[in-house]
């Protein structure tokens, strides 16, 4: 008993030694401590890569290229960029890509400028603000008109701002900007509902909405037919322009194009934007700017959605299941991810597409980038940088100015002065459609929904044609009526036959008996159709044959069974 006592005695003692120590150590130092621990924790939950960047000399870290070794594309404009073959430093005090990413979005210092508006009017009734920012407007050069000169030979770059984003954004006016002062011409559509524009019609843009942007790069094209058009897309504005190159594929009047953070992905986004502490920040906050500009448009969000759930929301997945879903007839939110997502259109790009993103970006992760499709597709060049943020990339001491804005003009000007600029090309359908479309336009030959081909060729205009035929030719009944008919068939043919105009024709002289009406002149209008088909596409003529073969087999095979039958038994008889 002595010794337990004497045990619990001395440990007591050695508490209250450690107890004493500590008093006797200055508050001052405690203070210093928990900052330093603070700045640790700090320094890593907020991924700063200062002294990484000391480590480097302050000379920043190399662009990565992805890009197929056979790319016309990186071999002829992408070798040429020193800025996309040199190294990018982040703003020291800014070496944070949240740090970077927050800056931009509560700061940014963006160029002082005024734009103009253009107002267009989908055929939905849907009003779209494009936002234009010519050279004129940024050089000070007096200008007697407003607009742009049809014949304008001046590249346009166009611009798909990012989610809730629009014209007035930080980083959409560095762009605009800094392209404008290049001496071309900026023009930025504004999704549906933003910009100050009203929604005019149930119509709402989403994640993988390329509609829009269809009918603005067409509008734009019939518009200036001699500017080139190079599009850039941003964050979402990225996936919506990537999928829509994807869809077109050669058919589409885009000289360039460039995707900047692009998500890719948008299941993949979803998976890691809720995973960690951080990254659900930006959830939040993405959130947010949604609520808000369903807040705008409160009459059609309710009568459309579920405005309670909207209210309700506290991530972009539930604003997708009670707004986005609803609105654009999507089953589940996994499936609007699905569907929207621009990876599986990647190997579809024909035009030239520059990717841009940052492997520490916060909201777009690299998890969704798809390196091996892009390296795939000869079209297609992905620059990664280390570090960059959402949208920032800032550089210099005072971030002045961001990274990609230079890589995007210098990218957009070589390849304006290249070779190797995209010329739209109108698709070609394949064999089988072209077949059908040919016998479907054929002036004798239809081919029904049931499969079945019949003959056609303006009944009604035969019949009228029929009527105004001479007393002779009624009287003669059978053959005489049926050489009329194929005399007007002839006739009605000869408009659309224009290459056989200056063929003499084999029933110009009126017929009066039988003898005038040859067998010959009963197949020509027949074998003028055959003739037509054949040279229009050669697959249609076989097609005509086998359907001839296989509908007419049961008959003559028939016939033939009988006839042959016949001759055998005569053999054998005289045998």
């Amino acid at each position: 008993m002595d010794c337990s006592g004497n045990l619990h005695e001395s440990s007591c003692n050695a508490y209250e030694l450690l107890v004493h120590a500590l008093s006797l150590i200055p508050v001052r130092h405690y203070l210093i401590g928990f900052l330093v621990v603070s700045l640790v924790f700090l320094y890593n939950f907020l991924e700063f890569h200062f002294f990484e960047n000391l480590r480097t000399g302050l000379r920043g870290f190399p662009v990565a290229l992805t890009y197929n070794s056979c790319s016309d594309i990186y071999n002829g404009v992408v070798s040429k960029c020193r800025i996309l073959h040199g190294r990018y430093l982040p703003t020291p005090w800014l070496s944070s890509p949240h740090i970077q990413t927050a800056f931009l979005n509560f700061f940014g210092r963006p160029p002082a400028f005024s734009y103009r508006r253009e107002l267009f009017h989908a055929s939905d009734g849907g009003t779209i603000a494009l936002d234009w920012l010519t050279s004129s407007d940024v050089s000070g050069a007096f200008q007697m008109s407003n607009g742009i000169s049809k014949d304008d030979t001046t590249p346009i770059m166009v611009v798909i701002p990012g989610l809730t984003s629009d014209s007035a954004s930080a980083y959409l006016k560095h762009l605009a900007f800094n392209t404008a002062k290049s001496g071309w011409n900026v023009v930025i559509i504004n999704h549906r509902g933003l910009g100050g524009v009203s929604i005019t019609s149930d119509c709402f843009y989403n994640a993988g909405w390329t509609e829009d942007t269809r009918v603005i790069i067409n509008h734009l094209h019939d518009e200036y037919p001699k500017a080139p058009l190079f599009v850039v897309g941003t964050s979402i504005g990225a996936n919506i322009l990537v999928k829509y190159l994807g869809e077109d594929g050669d058919d589409l009047p885009v000289a360039a194009a460039v995707a900047v953070c692009s998500p890719w992905d948008l299941l993949i986004g979803d998976r890691f934007i809720s995973r960690r502490l951080l990254q659900k920040f930006y959830d939040r906050a993405l959130t947010i700017g949604l609520q808000g500009y369903a807040q705008l448009h409160e009459p059609r969000y309710s009568r459309l959605a579920n405005w309670e759930g909207i209210k309700k929301s506290r991530s972009i997945r539930d604003f997708d299941h009670h707004a986005t879903c609803l609105v654009g007839k999507f089953e589940t939110v996994d499936t609007y991810y699905r569907r929207c997502s621009s990876t599986s259109y990647v190997g579809n790009v024909s035009v030239p597409l520059l990717c841009i993103s940052a492997l520490d970006d916060p909201v777009c992760t690299r998890e969704a980038i798809p390196w091996d499709e892009c390296r795939a597709n000869k079209n297609i060049v992905l620059a990664t940088v280390k570090h960059g943020g959402h949208l920032a990339f800032f550089e210099g001491i005072t971030a002045a100015g961001l990274w990609w804005v230079r890589a995007v003009g210098e990218f957009c000007r070589v390849m304006h002065s290249s070779q190797y600029m995209h010329v739209q090309k109108k698709v070609q359908n394949s064999c089988a459609q072209s077949t059908l479309a040919s016998i479907d336009q054929g002036p004798f030959v239809n081919v029904a929904e049931d499969g079945m081909v019949a003959a056609i060729g303006n009944e009604q205009m035969r019949v009228g044609k029929a009527e105004e035929s001479s007393e002779s030719q009624k009287s003669n009944h059978g053959i005489d009526e049926i050489v009329s008919v194929v005399e007007q068939d002839e006739q009605m043919s000869q408009p659309k036959l224009d290459f056989l105009a200056d063929t003499p024709s084999a029933t110009s002289r009126p017929v009066t008996s039988i003898q005038d009406a040859k067998p010959l002149d009963v197949l020509a209008p027949v074998k003028r159709c055959l003739d037509l088909l054949s040279s229009q596409n050669r697959c249609s003529i076989w097609l005509l044959a086998y359907i001839a073969i296989v509908t007419s087999w049961p008959l003559l095979g028939s016939a033939f069974n009988i006839v042959f039958r016949k001759k055998l038994r005569a053999a054998l008889l005289r045998r």
